[in-house]
């Protein structure tokens, strides 16, 4: 375990960010390791929606644990959205993180965000980030300051600062554009910050500006849904399908990844 980990920490560059494209099944994940990217993560919108579920709610506890097994499996390293971690205990944290360990796992996300729109009270956050790093996983500690409605942005470097000094591996504020807020916080805090992928800032920017991780999100999971809708438009109005589509053999042919 602590070479793959140590292997995705090593992934953190600065000048050169992971690029992390996030799966939301089996099928999106293996595509993405046979593209060859050196790390894939988990969606939680992308992984409750599939499963009729509400994101950032806590009720995808074993659809994220069984897709996390198949994943582990691929020749590809693996990083997890846990949510707000599954639980509000640490010990419920942990004993996640563990099976995750277990089941090959090099790393874990955990938010601050609640389902009421509120932040975790701070001193209750650090636990959860402390749990999460029991068993040694990249602990990558959200925090949605600029993620929430009326986002309280003001609090951001300081629950950054806690969860630094909780044993955070990596530090990830979605939401979060402005350049000269992200260049300075990837020069106030040792880890690793990781942002969303937009297209105003494209990754080489996002190097310059020292991020050293940019997630894809829930972008993957929402550009394959419209993808979906674009495609079925199409052929009830007799317009030519997108090119490039992959062949019934080759979509297929993603399920033996995981034998």
């Amino acid at each position: 375990m602590i070479d793959r980990v140590e292997r995705f920490r090593q992934l953190h560059r600065a000048g050169a960010p992971l690029v992390l494209p996030n799966a939301w099944d089996h099928a999106s994940g293996a595509a993405l390791a046979r593209a060859g990217f050196a790390a894939i993560g988990t969606t939680s919108l992308g992984v409750a929606a599939a499963a009729g579920s509400a994101d950032a709610t806590g009720a995808t506890r074993s659809t994220t644990l069984h897709l996390a097994r198949r994943l582990a499996r691929l020749p590809v390293l693996v990083t997890v959205d846990i949510e707000a971690g599954f639980g509000s205990r640490p010990e419920d944290v942990a004993a996640l993180v563990a099976e995750l360990a277990d089941a090959g796992v090099a790393g874990v996300n955990i938010e601050d965000g609640r389902p009421d729109g509120t932040l975790a009270p701070l001193a209750d956050q650090c636990e959860l980030v402390r749990a999460a790093g029991s068993s040694g996983l990249f602990v990558n500690a959200r925090t949605d300051t600029y993620w929430l409605a009326g986002a309280p942005v003001g609090q951001t470097g300081r629950r950054l600062a806690a969860y630094r000094d909780a044993g955070a591996d990596g530090l990830f504020v979605p939401g979060l554009r402005d350049p000269a807020t992200i260049a300075g916080l990837a020069r106030e805090f040792a880890p690793p910050l990781n942002v969303l992928a937009m297209p105003e800032l494209p990754v080489v920017r996002l190097a310059e500006l020292g991020v050293r991780r940019v997630s894809t999100g829930s972008l993957l999971f929402r550009a394959a849904l419209g993808a979906a809708l674009d495609t079925a438009r199409a052929v009830a109005a007799g317009a030519p399908l997108p090119a490039g589509l992959p062949s019934y053999d080759e979509a297929a042919s993603y399920a033996a990844d995981f034998a």
